[in-house]
Order: structure tokens, then sequence, then C-alpha cells
């Protein structure tokens, strides 16, 4: 019975496709075209990328190990992915139930009373389904039983459109690894800048007791007219300065402290750090790698990857619209006016089976629409997908030269801060047996202090820089 229904049906759709074929618009193509170097800066690079390192073992210090544990567990934000991937996951599930038949079993009931001078009513009061039984009027009507629909997928619609719910799917959970990839990136970089203002607040309150010992001693030396108030006056100022730059820093610690614990999702509390160590701390070695690796390690690569499959399977979803559709729905069951000649079958057996081929005419402008639409997603799937290449060569290009330059740098910050001490010890010794003026120590002093928080902003420069070297390579979401 199906294939005496399916044949005609499927002879009518090959006719219908070679009518229907002419009217698809053609397309606009575009391949993806990025073509990466075989070394960054020109360098030979043949060792494997560090991004391959789990950020457990990148990642040395204990305190930030625990906040980045604890922010995979609670971040607010990074669980609202978590869910949106789930509910990509389920429309899996909804589009392979697309192509499968659709069976439904029911009950109905019911009574209907005819017209005496309709066919119906004719038929009934002259006819006895039993004998010596008329009609029943009203007559009830009872019914049991199954129907089925189900669309043959004949143009791959339906299988393109679950494929395409599968790699949008990949696409979320790729760009939920690379959330967590910024995750962990963020917070490092926010507890490397913790450390740097707890050492920078050290450093002004230790200038602030070096001072009040120069203020005293140019107060004695007012007393026996060595300077006048002037100096004196200077020598406040400048502690006055250094001790409301203190608050300032203490104000920065605690927003730098509520921000972490905002991506810990927790509230605002202390954040146990050890910042004595600061100027020695250094995450794993890094290495770049070669820039082919980027591929295969930056999630949001694989992401935009994924985007361009899955807007391609879009596109033969969108096409075999202009098609025919070939619907098959059954029904089976058991009807009576008497629920106790369901029994009685055949006679209280029904049953049909049709074939529907349906073929869009009026609504082929929005068919078109859609189609063209389709296609224009996926030509910006790939720019996009080009763009993000680049965007990832370019990161790690600069962050190695940022690290070298910077390394350079610190270097030659940690030569001025030795200098510098040095001299506010000379000055100190000079001003005080009348050698020098108080100008000198006053200026010397504020160099030195400008110097050591240089020193530690580069420091902190360095440790983000490894962090975002890291990021931009592709490690931190396994």
């Amino acid at each position: 019975m199906l294939h005496k229904i399916i044949s005609p049906l499927t002879g009518i759709a090959v006719l219908s496709i070679l009518l229907f074929a002419c009217g698809v618009p053609k397309l606009a193509q575009k391949s993806p075209n990025v073509v990466l170097p075989d070394t960054y800066n020109d360098s030979i690079s043949t060792s494997n990328s560090s991004s391959t390192f789990i950020w457990k073992d990148f990642f040395n210090d204990p305190f930030l190990v625990q906040l980045i544990d604890s922010a995979l567990s609670n971040n607010r934000e990074l669980n609202i992915t978590l869910q949106e991937v789930s509910i990509l996951k389920n429309d899996i599930r909804e589009k392979k139930g697309e192509y499968l038949p659709s069976v439904g079993l029911g009950a109905s009931s019911g009574a209907e009373k005819s017209s005496r001078y309709t066919r119906n009513g004719s038929l009934e009061a002259n006819n006895n389904i039993i004998e010596n039984r008329e009609f029943p009027k009203p007559l009830p009507d009872f019914l049991l039983g199954a129907t089925a629909s189900w669309e043959i997928d004949i143009w791959n619609k339906l299988r393109s459109a679950k494929k395409s719910a599968v790699l949008s799917y990949l696409s979320s959970v790729e760009g939920r690894k690379f959330m967590t990839t910024n995750l962990v990136a963020e917070i490092a970089s926010s507890y490397y800048e913790l450390l740097a203002l707890d050492n920078q607040l050290e450093i002004v309150l230790q200038n602030i007791e070096i001072q009040n010992k120069a203020l005293r001693i140019v107060k004695l030396q007012k007393q026996s007219a060595k300077v006048n108030e002037l100096a004196v006056k200077r020598f406040e100022a400048e502690v006055l300065k250094n001790k409301s730059a203190r608050f300032y820093l203490e104000q920065k610690i605690v927003e730098t402290e509520n921000r972490i614990n905002l991506l810990v999702g927790r509230l605002p509390q202390s954040i146990p750090r050890n910042a004595q160590n600061f100027n020695t701390i250094f995450p794993a070695q890094l290495t770049a790698g070669v820039p082919s690796e980027l591929l295969a390690n930056r999630t949001d690569i694989k992401q935009a990857e994924f985007a361009i499959e899955a807007a391609k399977l879009d596109v033969k979803v969108a096409k075999a619209n202009f098609y025919p559709k070939l619907e098959i729905n059954a029904n089976i069951g058991l009807q009576a006016f008497d629920p106790s000649y369901f029994l009685k079958t055949p006679k209280s057996l029904l049953y049909n089976l049709a074939g529907e081929l349906i073929a869009p005419l009026v609504n082929r402008n929005a068919i078109k629409s859609n189609y063209l639409s389709s296609n224009n997603k996926q030509i910006q799937a790939i720019y996009n997908y080009e763009q993000t290449i680049l965007n990832a060569y370019v990161e790690v290009v600069n962050q190695l030269s940022k690290i070298e330059n910077l390394n350079k740098s610190f270097d030659l910050k940690s030569q001025q801060v030795d200098a510098l001490d040095t001299s506010i010890t000379i000055s100190t010794s000079l001003f005080q047996s009348a050698r020098a003026d108080y100008m000198e120590v006053l200026l010397t002093q504020r160099d030195a202090l400008e110097a050591k928080m240089e020193l530690v902003e580069t420091k902190n420069d360095q440790l983000n820089a490894l962090v975002k070297m890291y990021q931009a390579l592709g490690g931190g979401w396994k």
C-alpha cells in the first residue's frame, strides 16, 4: 500500500524539482582565505605551544589557583553560558525528532442527531444495523485509534537542519571554552594587579617614614638657623602628599578585591594573598610554538569554524524549501456507536493512508529571501573566521614583542631604583653636614618614590603580558 502511494509521488517530485530548480537564484561564493606564516616575527620556532599547559600547571601561586578553581564553579556568566549550551543540545533532539514519524494515540466520543429529511437521517430510519434494532437517536460515536504523520526527507532538509543544530552546539561548546580562557586570564590579571597595589602601598608607607625622619631633621636645622621655614613647609607638603596617596591606593585595593570576588561569584571579602614575593613571582615559562597551532588551540577559531559549517547546512535547508514537500499521513483504529462492538473486527476497523505532495507557488519570494539571507550569513561566518585568525596571530605577535621589551625595561628600572636608593643615603648625609641643599634631598626622595612605583607597574605589566600570551595561544580552558 505504501509503495503504491510513494512511487507516483516520487515521480512527481522528480519532475517538480526540474521545474522549480529553474527558480533557485544563484549565490555569491566565498571560501576562507587566510594563510599564516611559518613563524612569528621571522623567528625560528619548533617547540610546541605552551597553550597545552593546564592552567593549574601554568599558575604556580596557590592563592591564585584557589581563586580560579572557585570561579570556574561559581562564576554567574559562565554558568549562564553553560545553560545556553544545554539549550542548544536540546535543539539537537528537537531537530532529530522532526525527520522521524510522528505517532499519536487518542480516543474520542460524541453524539449526533441527523435530521430525518437528510441523507443520513433517511438512511438511519430505513436500515437496521442489527436485526430488530434501529439506529440510536441521537447516534453515539466512539473512536479509539492511532494517527501517524511523516514528512519524507527527500531533499535532506530535515537531516541538514539536525546536522546544523549539532554544529551550532559544538560551536557553543567552543564558545564556553573561550569564555573560560578569558575568565582565567581576567582573574589572574586582577590578582597580579592586587599584588602590585599592595607593594605600591608598602612603598608609600616606607617613603612616608623616610620623609618624616627628614622632616624632623629639617625642623632641628631650622632651630639652629641652618634652614628657613620654607624648607620645613616643603617637607611637610611632601609628607602630606604621600599620606593622601596612601588612601587612594587603599581604595584601589578594595575595588580590585571586589572585582575578583565578583568574578569568583561571591560577596565582597578579603582576598588571601602573599604580596612579599611579588618581584620574584613568575608563571611557567612560555613558548609560542608555530602559528598554525593556533587553529587547533584557539577555541574562538574552532568556534568560528563550526559556525561556517552550520551556516553551509542552513543554506541547504533554505534551498530545499524551493522543492515540493512529501508527507505521508495514516490513521488506524476502532470506531462504533457502541464500545461493545469494538472487538467485532474487521467490521469495526477503520484505516486510511494518504500522501501529499505540496510545492510552494505564491510565497516563493519569501523563500528566495530566506535563501539569500542564509547565504549572506554563510559569507559573514567566513569573514568572521578569517578575522578571528588574524586577531589571534596579531595578539600573539604583540605579546611576544611586549614581553621582550618589558623584560629590558624592568632590568633598567631596577638599576634606576638601586641608584636612587643610594642617592637618598648620600643626599641625606650631605644635607646633614650642610654640603647639600634641602631641595636635593626632597627631589631625590621624590624621584626614588616614582621609580619604585614605576618598577612595580612594570612588573605587573610583565605578569599581565605572560597571562595575555597564555590566553592568546589558546590556553586556560583545559
